[in-house]
C-alpha cells in the first residue's frame, strides 16, 4: 500500500543509514537507524505511522539533496 507520507527508503546496513525521501520531495538520511528497524519500515502497513513512533526524534537526522541519488522506489 503507498504511503501518504513517504516516497521511498532506502537502507545502507554498512553505515546504519537510513535514507527517506518523502512526498515533498525532501530526503533525509537517519545516522545509527539499526537493520530491523529499517526492515520494518519497509514492511509496515502504515509507514508513516511507523515513522512516527519509531524513527522520528529518536535518530539524529541531516537534510540531503533532493534530486533522487540515495533513493529507490519500495
Amino acid at each position: 500500500m503507498p504511503s501518504s507520507v513517504i516516497k521511498s527508503s532506502v537502507y545502507d546496513p554498512e553505515k546504519s543509514i537510513l535514507y527517506i525521501t518523502f512526498l515533498s520531495g525532501l530526503t533525509y538520511a537517519y545516522k545509527s537507524v539499526p537493520a530491523d528497524v529499517a526492515n520494518m519500515l519497509k514492511a509496515a502497513g502504515s509507514k508513516g505511522r511507523y515513522f512516527h513512533h519509531f524513527i522520528r526524534g529518536k535518530f539524529s537526522y541531516k537534510k540531503i539533496r533532493s534530486n533522487g541519488n540515495k533513493n529507490s522506489e519500495d
